[in-house]
Parts: structure tokens; sequence; C-alpha cells
């Protein structure tokens, strides 16, 4: 595999994550709520950054996502370790930071780590420790703003994305094609989410209205004959 000169070949072969997730995802300890880590900071980080809504979702998806079975969809997952053509999914952080400490002992330095898969050779310097690095927020702060620093770069988000798998225009361009359908998949996702939160707020509203006008009714006294 060619050294990435972005972030740090942040997965090295396209979709190993995705390929990697649907079995991985199998195990009973899976937890959604975990995986909404990722989902939660990556939100508050496009809203930080003014990145296109669900664009650095479709980013960390194509990074560490991971198949949920029961909820028939992908989350990033943030105790993703990948080194070499091998992702692996812990699920706790103290897990995940135990096998990076095993990779380096064994002398295995290019390690990339958590929501976003940066390279700890690469960015040697983007976290204070490795608690920090599987850290969701701190993970996809820096991932957002080395994104953003490419868009600086490039004035474009199709060239920004590109580069954060590689400057290497052919592997860039097959993995923009990969983030964009996922990037359209999310969009779709949160747009029925969206969909579905007013539903529930107007049936609310509408039994407040319905609950009242009964209550109107009961307290309504027969005309005496």
């Amino acid at each position: 595999m060619p050294r990435l000169s972005t972030l740090g070949g942040v997965i090295f072969g396209l979709g190993l994550a995705l390929a990697a997730g649907p079995a991985a995802a199998e195990n009973s300890l899976f937890s959604a709520e975990i995986g909404a880590l990722c989902r939660a900071s990556i939100a508050q980080a496009e809203r930080e950054n003014r990145i296109p809504r669900q664009l650095l979702a479709g980013i960390s998806l194509a990074e560490s996502g991971r198949w949920h079975v029961a909820e028939k969809e992908s989350f990033a997952w943030p105790w993703t370790v990948t080194s070499g053509k091998k992702s692996r999914y812990f699920e706790s952080r103290d897990a995940a930071i135990g096998e990076v400490k095993h990779l380096l002992s064994h002398g295995v330095r290019n390690i990339d780590v958590g929501c976003m898969q940066v390279n700890l050779y690469y960015h040697a310097a983007a976290f204070a420790s490795l608690e920090e690095a599987f850290d969701p927020a701190a993970n996809v702060a820096y991932a957002a703003n080395f994104l953003v620093r490419l868009h600086a770069e490039t004035r474009s988000w199709t060239r920004s994305v590109a580069r954060y798998h590689s400057s290497t225009p052919a592997l860039g361009s097959a993995y923009f094609v990969r983030v964009s359908k996922l990037w359209q998949r999310e969009r779709h996702r949160v747009a029925a989410e969206r969909r579905r939160e007013i539903r529930a707020a107007y049936e609310v509203r509408k039994a407040a209205r319905q609950a009242k006008r009964r209550a109107r009714l009961e307290t309504v006294q027969p005309a005496s004959s």
C-alpha cells in the first residue's frame, strides 16, 4: 500500500472499515449508544466549522463505520484501531488503548485510531495522549480542523475530501465516490429522522388539544329544566 500523504493513510485500503463492520457488529456487546458518540461530536463539529451537513459524517462512516444489525444502520465506531490491512473494533476505550500499546510495543507505528481514524504516526502532535486520541470529541475536532485546512487550500469540498484520504488523484477520487454515497445516505437518514420528530411533535400537540377539549366538555353543566 502506498504511503498516504494527508491524514496519514486514514485507512489502508478503501472501505476496509465498512467491510469489517457487519461481521464485527454481530457481537452482542455492540451498543448503539456508543456508536452515537461519534455522531454527536460530528454534528457539532460540522456546525462549528461550517462544514456541509453530514459530509464529515460520511467520511467517518468510510473510516470507522460499523453496521448495527438491530438498528439497521452504520455508526462510526470510536474504539476502532487500524494497522496495515487490519481494522479492529473494541467495546471500550481502554481495550482500544491496550491494542495500540500492544502494537507500539511490537514496533508498529502506522496506526489509525478513533471515529475519524487519525493516524498517530503522521499526526503525532494531534493529541496529548492516547486517552485524548480516543475521545470522540477530540478525535472528531482534529479531523474537522484538518478538513477545513484542506478546504482553505483547495477551495473545494470534493478535493478536500479526496485529499483527506490521499494526495494521489486516483486514490482520492475513488475515496470521494465512496464518501459521496455515504454522505447522501446520511442526509436521507437525518431528513427522515427530522420528519419523524416533526410528526411526533404534531401528535403530542394534537393529543394535548384533544385532552383540553374533553376537559372543557366535562365542565359543562346540563341546563336546568
